[in-house]
């Protein structure tokens, strides 16, 4: 079960990429870790071509290369393990692609209710007569 799970990744309810899609490379880690990050490949960048994907439908493929470009890319070198790295890294991808699969709703244009203008000018009405009152006579 665990190794059909980790074949795709499922990033919205109707979309998973399969891990054969996403090209992974690694490298030594920058910063420090002393012997173990200067010996080891453990940083991970993971590389997603939403054109060459045979996963997302056109109209899908030309969303995500509006949003957020032709190469998805996402790097990971937070933790010492390799694998957690290309975790994290393969997670990114997701969320970057799930960011650039949404879709944003379209505003509905709404007026107040007259009530609500009646209650906002009578409100003005109150302050301006407290201000008014403020004032000396003769000014």
């Amino acid at each position: 079960m665990a190794a059909m799970e980790r074949e795709s990744i499922r990033v919205t309810r109707s979309v998973s990429i399969p891990l054969s899609e996403i090209g992974f490379r690694y490298s030594r880690s920058s910063g420090p870790g002393g012997q173990h990050a200067q010996k080891s490949e453990t940083r991970v960048e993971a590389l997603f071509d939403v054109e060459e994907s045979s996963s997302l439908t056109d109209r899908q493929k030309h969303r995500v290369i509006r949003k957020a470009g032709p190469v998805l890319r996402a790097i990971a070198q937070d933790e010492r393990s390799q694998a957690r790295n290309r975790e994290l890294a393969t997670e990114r991808i997701a969320d970057a692609l799930r960011e650039a699969l949404r879709v944003e709703r379209r505003r509905v244009p709404t007026k107040p209710s007259k009530a609500a203008v009646e209650r906002r000018l009578e409100q003005k009405r109150r302050r301006s007569q407290t201000k008014r009152l403020r004032h000396r006579p003769g000014d």
